[in-house]
């Protein structure tokens, strides 16, 4: 009744409910709670070249509405991730994206040019905007000029779907996804995590064991949801929203406000089938509203109001 599918250029998408990186795992971890095939996509836990072991604990910390964290991209490597991850990811009927993430360009160059070889992963997510890594990370997300060239030189070698991700703890986000869009993006996801702190009273010291970390959950919505209308307004690419979407109604903001797609995060640790509810409740809002295309309704607000 209800067409729910969009595509980036050519690479289709079956309804705009996507997981967020680094909140999903590598999607069998979810397997006993839901069907990961009716997910629009889901986007895998960051990879980096050689294995990392993060950051010290603490690394996780409730706030007001949201929480902390600082992992600091743990995962074993894209060697682990080839010979062991793959193969039981590559079964999904859904689009399996991989967030990819380094200190160096060359490293983000080597991982997809590792990844592009791999036939069931259609799309990569260009991580350049993590807070909680003390190399890389949010520097190339950051500086306009690094996130030209990562973006470029990522470009140059990766012959499959380029999404990058922005950091929202920029002046101008919408400078930097016209920057990426220039060199070659695909599309844009954001807003990653904000950066931010909390202090364990009793204790006397920093909840984290590296003081900041990025904050997600329900307390950034609203700032993503401006970024994301900011950023929509302004490029020819899809961009694809996130940022403390734990409900039907948070996704519909999104979608209204530009996004054509968004992505599930903090809301998988409280609910693990919350995904799956956004997606039945977003197909249901357009039963009630009578429109038939989920494409009729992105960027709603821009064009009647």
């Amino acid at each position: 009744m209800v067409n729910l599918g969009f595509s980036i250029g050519d690479l289709d998408f079956k309804n705009p409910v996507l997981t967020a990186s680094g909140t999903f795992g590598y999607g069998p971890e979810f397997d006993d709670f839901l069907d990961v095939s009716r997910l629009g996509g889901i986007f895998v836990k960051g990879t980096t070249l050689e294995p990392r072991e993060g950051n010290l604990y603490p690394r996780m910390a409730e706030t007001p509405s949201g929480m902390l964290n600082a992992v600091g991209l743990q995962n074993k490597g894209i060697d682990y991730f080839e010979k062991n991850i793959y193969p039981r990811i590559s079964g999904y009927d859904t689009n399996v994206i991989v967030n990819i993430n380094g200190s160096y360009i060359g490293d983000y160059v080597a991982l997809a040019e590792r990844i592009n070889a791999l036939d069931k992963i259609p799309a990569i997510e260009l991580n350049i905007s993590c807070p909680n890594v003390k190399m890389g990370g949010m520097a190339f997300g950051t500086n306009p000029g690094s996130a030209r060239e990562v973006t470029k030189a990522v470009r140059a070698v990766y012959g499959k779907k380029l999404i990058v991700k922005l950091s929202p703890n920029v002046t101008n986000i919408v400078d930097f996804a016209r920057i990426v869009e220039e060199e070659g993006a695909d599309s844009i996801s954001l807003i990653n995590t904000l950066l931010g702190m909390s202090v364990d009273v009793r204790k006397m010291k920093p909840a984290l064991s590296t003081i900041t970390g990025g904050l997600s959950g329900p307390a950034i919505k609203p700032v993503a949801l401006r970024m994301v209308w900011q950023v929509a307004k302004e490029v020819k690419i899809p961009v694809i929203g996130m940022g403390g979407i734990m409900t039907t109604s948070d996704a519909l903001e999104f979608i209204l406000a530009g996004a054509t797609a968004v992505q599930v995060g903090t809301a998988s640790f409280i609910d693990p089938q919350a995904s799956i509810k956004i997606l039945e409740g977003i197909e249901k809002y357009l039963i009630e509203k009578g429109f038939s295309d989920i494409k009729d309704i992105v960027g709603y607000i821009n064009r009647n109001s």
